[in-house]
């Protein structure tokens, strides 16, 4: 189905209501829809856990040296940044889900292919095998878009949110896999940095299923909205709303979509600097390894417990006063985990640092479903997804050199003086009413 092409639902899609419902009321098909997508995320950010946590540690006992503990996660980066664009031109083209089980069909052959490597004691197979899995984990961002496909625009950020809670419960459920990979090194004494990979696809075969029965496709959910929600009328197509066939020059040249890109790059660099040097400025005060882990532990809650909130602030208030709020409390954040001595400190530092990526993250994603087309969507979310990865890769490895040059003080300069782009392009936004803006899109302006 080509991006112009209207679906009339079949009857298998969605019941027929027996009498018209309010348009901002979630009928029960998106509310199943939602719960469903919600549930995948928790299964896939139980996944996600995985390069951060194990492969370090596999790094140190496979080459004996901590050197490249950070390769891993580097190695995801360039993974989700290389994978962001072609699966969200994948989902435009052949509907959101095509591109969620690509990426879980990516992430249990990347995961197999892990184990399989440490079986054979190759490192050189571990790396191939973590790309691959980053591809897949990288593809899976797609669920927020589904999710934001599926809500009217008034309650779209909130859509965002119940999908962004469910990470948040994957990141807590994680440690139930590894213990289960201890627990089968005690009766088989088979290595658990082995076993966890090959128990993956007990995530990864629910989340499939959780993701073939959403139906119909979110897509077309969102190009046939009002036959989804009865006596829902849609609102005339303000002036920065783009037609499709734009492409990535015109979206740079947008100034809503613009701002919503920068913002993006500001906060994911600055969360993934300040998680990557929260521990060294716990340990360089002298706080235990259980402390370390608690206060990353308070970073994710700060990161997705408060989503839903977030994203019903941002349909009521408007995505402008939201990526503003995130911008503020990043920086606010971003001064206190650096600059005190205090764990109580920084660890709330921290917890703000991932507030602040929250709320930039739910508005802006937002505001880029607002002005693309549904078509299109996939495209203009993985542009955004590839600029934020190419975020966390930069600032994270910058930050090493610029402490040992200036202090670990410095970050919250740095960090600040990122985030000063955002919020300045931020406050020139004009934002009429929640998803509407004022500014005109540059290559009409230019006719």
């Amino acid at each position: 189905m080509t991006a112009e092409t209207r679906h009339t639902p079949s009857p298998g899609d969605t019941p027929t209501p027996a009498r018209p419902a309010r348009a901002d009321r979630l009928p029960p098909l998106i509310r199943r829809n939602t719960l469903l997508l919600t549930l995948a995320q928790a299964f896939i950010g139980m996944g996600n856990q995985a390069i951060p946590t194990l492969v370090p540690l596999m790094t140190v006992q496979m080459l004996g040296s901590a050197a490249l503990a950070g390769l891993g996660t580097s190695l995801l980066s360039v993974s989700r940044l290389v994978v962001a664009y072609p699966v969200g031109y994948l989902t435009d083209r052949y509907g959101r889900r095509a591109g969620m089980l690509l990426g879980l069909l990516l992430t249990m052959l990347g995961a197999l292919f892990v184990g399989a490597a440490m079986l054979a004691g190759s490192f050189a197979l571990v790396i191939v095998g973590v790309i691959v899995f980053g591809m897949g984990v990288g593809a899976g961002q797609q669920l927020r878009l589904a999710a934001a496909d599926m809500f009217l625009p008034a309650r779209r950020a909130e859509g965002l949110g119940y999908v962004l809670t469910g990470s948040l419960v994957g990141a807590f459920a994680a440690p139930l896999l590894f213990a289960a990979a201890q627990a089968i090194e005690g009766r088989s004494g088979m290595n658990p940095l082995t076993t966890v990979w090959f128990l993956m696809p007990l995530i990864v075969l629910p989340s499939t299923a959780l993701v073939v029965a959403v139906r119909p496709d979110p897509k077309t959910i969102a190009q046939n909205l009002e036959q989804f929600y009865p006596g829902y009328v849609a609102p005339p197509a303000s002036a920065t709303t783009l037609s499709e066939g734009g492409g990535l020059r015109v979206w740079l040249r947008h100034y809503p979509l613009a701002t919503a890109y920068a913002v993006n790059f500001a906060a994911q660099g600055v969360m993934a600097m300040m998680m990557a040097m929260t521990s060294l400025a716990l340990s360089h005060h002298g706080h235990a390894l259980p402390l370390i882990s608690l206060s990353v532990s308070i970073h994710v809650v700060g990161m997705f417990g408060p989503s839903i909130p977030l994203g019903r602030l941002s349909d009521r208030f408007g995505r402008r006063p939201l990526m503003l709020a995130g911008c503020v409390i990043l920086g606010i954040g971003s001064i206190l985990v650096p600059r005190s001595e205090a764990y109580a400190v920084i660890t709330f530092g921290t917890f703000l640092v991932g507030v602040g990526w929250a709320a930039c993250t739910v508005a802006s994603s937002a505001l880029i479903t607002e002005v693309v087309a549904a078509g299109e969507r996939g495209r203009a979310v993985g542009l955004s997804d590839s600029v934020s990865q190419l975020a966390s890769m930069v600032m994270p490895l910058a930050a090493g050199p610029i402490v040992v040059a200036s202090g670990l003080e410095s970050l919250s300069v740095v960090a600040i003086a990122v985030l000063l782009v955002p919020l300045v392009l931020v406050l020139r936004l004009r934002e009429a009413s929640p998803g509407r803006y004022d500014h005109a899109p540059a290559a009409r302006a230019a006719a």
